[in-house]
């Protein structure tokens, strides 16, 4: 691939990556702020190090900013202004910001940075002259000079160690393009009297924690916001980042797996590798797309159903998954009522040699206007113009909208948490639900909808809450017959649902199918499941079978055979004989039994009075003589 081709890989490897933030209190008058700067290329210089924030200016806290660092030729210590030696820092539309390495020394750091900024630079990096611990880069003490540019100094700073800017130093010289990572927080808005906000995002929910982050933000932030758009109090816009691939470069292997449209619009590797899982063009299609989703449902005058949308295909189409397509994405937008085609007019062909009318306008919108600065930052929130400063967090964020509303007429989700969004009296809310049992999985939060299968009559429903919803456990078949087959006729009712099943549906005997759609009666006779006996006569009936014979037979079931009436008549007669036979023989065998105990017990008692009488025995005592009785 050569030595360009693997500056290209590594260029497209460092857009988005995240850096580390860290504090440390100093004994001394300031509290030093580091934040760990990350370099992405080169190879051999790759590593996170330490730098100490600005004092001054407007650092971009709140996301991460990717940059190029640029070390001029002239007016290395930035003392004097730029345009002097016909230095410009400003990047163009589509190309990463530039980050000034200046050196450090005859002047204030507030008017390097100033100086630099007018340039075009989007950051400043200070390299030490000493080697030292970091310190913070002070602001000066305010005289009428310096008043005039250090409160309208808007880009981050940072100083950095003396070693650290001289590997930079070494990398640039040597012909390297030298790409870094920034990371901050905190800022605050400024106020209107109506509120337009817009939201710089990103698809790829593998970046980690950056990505976690946003995503949290837009789930936790989606019930406010659609109050908000539903009431007409705000006017949202969603954005997305995107970077050209240079021209010398659009043929490369890397240019083609991260970009669309000839290398015209491009992101990063979800995975930072080439090899293996999702590619940046698969990232800017799906930001394509959340942008037409965006379109078309503004065009409905629902713009809100975009928060929908980009919270349920996080949820049902992670890249964790394998889900992160356009099938995955069409069933999203088919349960939210968009029409698809629309959609997919509006993305146009990825593949043509040309403009793509929304991601050009995207590009465009990156570049600063009037107050508000290049978007250089993922996330960027932009409220009323001014590029908000501060953790994105719905309680933060909530409170940089709300301020733009003038007092006393800020609205009731301004002023309580307690929000509900009714979003599930429409369609369920693209929710799965269940017409006949009147049974949704849709909930409204104050984060707007959930879509999680319900717990009905203490019988809990399970699926993703998104297109099935399927009832378990005891009881289940209470509820619509547990989402199973049932039909009732001629006052007969069957179902195919049985709580011993474990949830799963099963036809009743007479029936077959699956249990769940369908259970078809099943034709014994023409199946000739029974009634096959010569003399016999089969009509099938809803759930069973009717077996007669011919004349005056009978049919027997179990033996599936035809007697005659007189055969059984007989046959019964006899049954009764026998019956009256073995019961009058068993009294007689009764009647002999005790016949003969009870002459037994006589003659034994006779025998033993005359033997009495003739051999006295031991201790016997006096035995009753029948014979004498009888004589007396």
């Amino acid at each position: 691939m050569g030595r360009r081709g693997s500056m290209m890989a590594k260029l497209l490897l460092g857009f988005m990556l995240l850096s580390c933030m860290c504090h440390e209190s100093a004994m001394a008058r300031f509290v030093v702020e580091k934040n760990s700067l990350t370099v992405t290329s080169p190879e051999n210089i790759k590593g996170n190090h330490d730098t100490a924030i600005g004092n001054f200016g407007i650092p971009q806290y709140g996301g991460s900013m990717a940059g190029t660092v640029d070390y001029p030729k002239q007016n290395r210590k930035g003392c004097r202004k730029f345009d002097e030696f016909g230095i410009s820092f400003k990047a163009n539309p589509g190309a990463l910001p530039k980050f000034v390495l200046l050196d450090r020394g005859d002047c204030f750091f507030a008017l390097k940075v100033w100086n630099a900024q007018n340039a075009g630079a989007s950051a400043v990096l200070v390299a030490d002259d000493v080697v030292e611990p970091l310190i913070t880069m002070d602001r000066p003490e305010e005289d009428g000079a310096s008043a005039k540019y250090i409160e309208n100094i808007t880009i981050p700073s940072a100083l950095i160690s003396r070693s650290f800017g001289e590997t930079l130093k070494k990398a640039i010289s040597s012909g390297d393009m030298v790409n870094v990572n920034l990371d901050w927080r905190e800022s605050v808005p400024h106020p209107d009297d109506r509120v337009e906000y817009e939201l710089w995002t990103n698809s790829n929910d593998e970046c980690g924690a950056k990505c976690d982050m946003l995503m949290d933000f837009v789930k936790n932030f989606k019930g406010a916001a659609q109050i908000l758009e539903k009431g007409g109090y705000t006017l949202f816009t969603p954005h997305y980042i995107t970077w050209y691939c240079p021209q010398t470069f659009t043929i490369s292997k890397q240019c083609k797996s991260q970009c669309i449209n000839h290398g015209r619009y491009c992101a990063p590797d979800p995975e930072q590798d080439f090899s293996t899982g999702y590619e940046g063009k698969d990232v800017v299609l799906e930001n394509l797309r959340q942008l037409c989703v965006f379109k078309v449902a503004n065009e409905t005058e629902k713009p809100w159903i975009w928060w929908d949308y980009v919270t349920d295909f996080q949820i049902r189409c992670p890249m964790n998954e394998k889900k992160y397509n356009k099938e995955c994405a069409d069933e999203v937008i088919k349960s939210l009522g968009l029409d698809l085609r629309k959609i997919d007019t509006c993305m146009g062909d990825p593949s043509a040699d040309s403009d793509n009318p929304v991601l050009k306008e995207e590009q465009d919108a990156q570049i600063g206007k009037g107050s508000r600065g290049d978007v250089t930052i993922l996330p960027t929130l932009v409220v009323n113009n001014r590029q908000y400063r501060g953790k994105l967090e719905k309680g933060a964020v909530l409170k940089a909208i709300c301020s733009g509303f003038e007092e006393t007429t800020e609205p009731a989700v301004c002023l309580s948490d307690d929000v509900e969004t009714n979003e599930c009296l429409e369609n369920s809310g693209g929710c799965w639900h269940d017409k006949t049992a009147n049974v949704t999985a849709c909930k409204d939060t104050f984060r707007g909808r959930v879509c999680e299968c319900p717990l009905v009559d203490g019988v809990q429903f399970k699926g993703d809450g998104y297109t099935s919803c399927v009832a378990s456990g005891p009881g289940r078949c209470k509820i619509n017959n547990g989402g199973c087959w049932h039909e009732s006729r001629d006052g007969d009712t069957f179902s195919a649902c049985l709580d011993s099943k474990n949830g799963k549906c099963a036809c009743p005997s007479g029936f077959k199918g699956n249990g769940v759609k369908s259970c078809k009666d099943i034709d014994e006779c023409k199946e000739k499941k029974a009634c096959q006996c010569p003399e016999c006569s089969c009509k099938n009936t809803w759930g069973s079978y009717e077996c007669t014979c011919s004349g005056d037979r009978l049919y027997i079931r179990d033996h599936d055979t035809c007697i005659s009436k007189t055969t059984a008549e007989s046959k019964s007669s006899w049954t009764v004989v026998w019956i009256i036979l073995l019961g009058l023989a068993m009294a007689a065998g009764g009647a002999y039994l005790v016949y003969k105990y009870r002459w037994r017990s006589y003659m034994d008692s006779e025998i033993r009075a005359i033997m009495a009488q003739y051999m006295p025995l031991d201790n016997q005592s006096e035995v009753v003589n029948h014979a004498n009785e009888n004589r007396a």
